[in-house]
């Protein structure tokens, strides 16, 4: 259950103390998407993808291999973040406000925070976003406008992670879409070591695949993580 960690930040929260916060284990939320308030969360339970024995499902590996979409890195992260943020029918209220935007373009301008987009015939069919910091990769929220998008842009995700020798994908809540591949479910206390063991990594690289990498390699990333 997820519960406020230290109240309401600051009125004038900026980058630096949102980097802060996630070096300590916490992140920020709003209540809607139209609430300029911001409250930091520290759930009791916290959810994680791990990168060595992730597993991709054989159906959605073999959509990864056939290329059904052009998969691009930072090429569109304010838009993947405006999608995430957009309230749809199975969706009706989102979390990212206007202020929680406006922190995440900041972390994209200094290169912490990072999009991966899926692509079809010239346009955004999915994706998601998130921060790196250390070997570290705090996954926020993807969103899918086609069938397997945002599933595809995670297996390139989890693909990035592994060859950049990342040590932690951090996916704050688990639900049934993330256990498919392996999540799971960790205390606290358990989270906090793997985050401190992470953030002392120094050699983790965010591009050591490359922008445009294919399906076949981030499959070959997976496979050898494991």
């Amino acid at each position: 259950m997820a519960s406020p960690a230290l109240g309401p930040p600051p009125a004038a929260f900026t980058a630096d103390e949102l980097v802060a916060c996630y070096r300590r284990g916490v992140f920020p939320m709003a209540d809607s998407h139209d609430d300029d308030s911001i409250y930091l969360v520290d759930p009791e339970r916290r959810g994680v993808l791990p990168l060595h024995g992730a597993h991709i499902p054989r159906r959605l590996a073999r959509t990864v291999r056939a290329e059904r979409f052009q998969v691009r890195v930072d090429t569109a992260f304010e838009a993947v973040l405006e999608a995430c943020a957009e309230a749809r029918p199975n969706r009706p209220e989102t979390w990212i406000s206007g202020p929680i935007k406006t922190l995440y373009m900041e972390l994209y301008r200094r290169g912490l925070a990072h999009s991966v987009e899926a692509w079809a015939d010239g346009q955004l069919a999915g994706g998601l976003y998130g921060v790196s910091i250390g070997a570290a990769f705090f996954g926020e929220s993807m969103v899918s406008f086609a069938r397997d998008a945002s599933k595809v842009a995670l297996v390139h995700l989890i693909g990035r992670l592994c060859a950049g020798r990342y040590q932690l994908l951090d996916a704050q809540f688990m639900t049934d879409h993330l256990s498919q591949f392996g999540g799971v479910e960790i205390s606290r206390t358990q989270y906090r070591r793997h985050l401190s063991a992470a953030l002392a990594q120094e050699d983790a690289d965010f591009f050591r695949l490359a922008a445009y990498a294919d399906g076949i390699s981030v499959l070959q990333a997976i496979s050898q993580a494991s």
